[in-house]
């Protein structure tokens, strides 16, 4: 059986019958179909491994404008991985270049300007709404003919014992790999079952997301503003949009969500200020509880923590999902070179390598975030005069602010060869 994506794309790409039953045999099975699950499979299949993906929602309904509201700022490290596996042509149409970041805190007139041309001639990174990046990896999938896609469908228990993991599916069919991938979220199953302990901690917050319109063009400004209830960002989308990221006290979320789209509206330019001229809502807004997530141990015998199952931190630097891609970059790279020599890429030793490897940038990231949403969800005076006078220090300091931008755009540290922009 093919799927065809719902009118999105002319193309198809593998999909197991709901109905059929036996056993698969692939290099590697991925559970979760999101963004991270998406782009590891393509990692994987480009490279000549077999994959099985496993998701438990229909294509049709992750594709679907309704399904996530979000948007992702990618680094420009990010937009690297995703174009070394050729995915980034299908989502560059609705990208938008972020070509300035400025960082206040409230009414202050201190602030934090970052400006793309001090560093180089591309942007620091781009705006892309999720629904065009997992569309874009489903046609680029639909080309990869290693890859295979079950889905709808739920993994009952996966057993790994010697060479092999293997998936059983709710329905009774069997997944037998070298290594299983667990992209499976921030509540992993398949790592509770594992018995990977987590250090886990629920914010008093709520974080709200929505699309507006607005009277100013953003010239490429993606704006973050530190408020006493958390962080409020405005991020440039195509056009006169821009992607709202609001961070609210969970107690005043449901109020908020409830107005109707003139006061939801207010509300937003009250916190945002006149900089764009009127706003206006477009289309739905979704909110989701924050929370801070980070497995003690990123393999298992025979299993790979990515993304969010690995590690959810607070959206404060929208660095979530540039986190993940990191993930699968390293951990392709970690288990591709093994297999091309021949060896046992799913065994314990290869993915210790991927976690020594990942574990040093995910706790710095996770500590950074956390801080910096304790720092500046508040409203105490000597706090908020230190921090203002921080961002201040660092905007007059041209070296230190450069180093920080690099940061940013994911271009520092211990990187895979797909975000440096090397073949895979």
């Amino acid at each position: 059986m093919r799927l065809d994506l719902s009118g999105s794309s002319s193309k198809s790409w593998p999909m197991a019958d709901a109905h059929s039953s036996g056993e698969t045999t692939a290099d590697i099975v991925i559970v979760g179909g999101g963004m991270a699950g998406l782009t590891a499979a393509l990692a994987f299949g480009t490279a000549g491994l077999s994959v099985v993906l496993v998701d438990r929602s229909p294509v049709r309904a992750v594709l679907d404008a309704a399904f996530d509201g979000r948007t992702a700022a990618l680094a420009l490290g990010s937009q690297r991985v995703l174009d070394g596996l050729d995915a980034w042509e299908g989502m560059a149409a609705d990208a938008e270049p972020i070509r300035e970041i400025r960082v206040s805190d409230g009414g202050s007139p201190l602030f934090l300007h970052y400006d793309h041309r001090e560093v180089g001639d591309e942007p620091l990174g781009y705006i892309v709404e999720n629904r065009h990046i997992r569309r874009a990896l489903h046609e680029r999938l639909a080309a990869c003919p290693s890859v295979r896609l079950i889905a709808p469908a739920s993994v009952a228990d996966l057993a790994r014992e010697g060479s092999f993991a293997q998936a059983r599916l709710e329905d009774g069919r069997i997944v037998q790999a070298r290594l299983a991938v667990a992209a499976d979220g921030r509540d992993s199953p398949l790592r509770q079952a594992a018995g990977i302990p987590v250090t886990a901690w629920a914010y008093p917050q709520t974080g709200i997301v929505c699309t507006v319109r607005h009277e100013k063009p953003h010239r490429g400004i993606a704006h973050e503003r530190f408020l006493p209830a958390g962080p409020l960002a405005m991020l440039p989308m195509r056009g006169n949009l821009s992607s709202v990221v609001w961070t609210e006290r969970r107690e005043r979320a449901p109020h908020l969500m409830g107005l109707d789209e003139a006061a939801f509206a207010a509300e937003i330019a009250h916190r945002f200020g006149p900089s764009l001229g009127a706003l206006e809502v477009v289309g739905g807004r979704w909110s989701y509880p924050l929370a801070l997530c980070h497995a003690d141990r990123y393999a298992a015998p025979r299993l790979a923590l990515v993304g969010d199952a690995a590690h959810a931190i607070h959206p404060i630097a929208g660095q979530g999902f540039n986190l993940g891609l990191r993930d699968v970059a390293a951990l392709a790279e970690t288990v591709v070179d093994t297999a091309r020599l021949g060896l046992d890429f799913g065994g314990l030793e290869t993915l210790r390598a991927y976690e020594r490897w990942r574990r040093f940038d995910s706790v710095a990231l996770a500590a950074a975030t956390d801080i910096l949403n304790r720092l500046f969800s508040n409203d105490v005076a000597p706090i908020r005069l230190a921090r203002d006078l921080g961002l201040a220090a660092v905007n007059r300091a041209p070296p230190l602010r450069r180093v920080f931008m690099r940061h940013a755009m994911g271009l520092v540290g211990d990187l895979p060869r797909l975000a440096r922009g090397e073949p895979l």
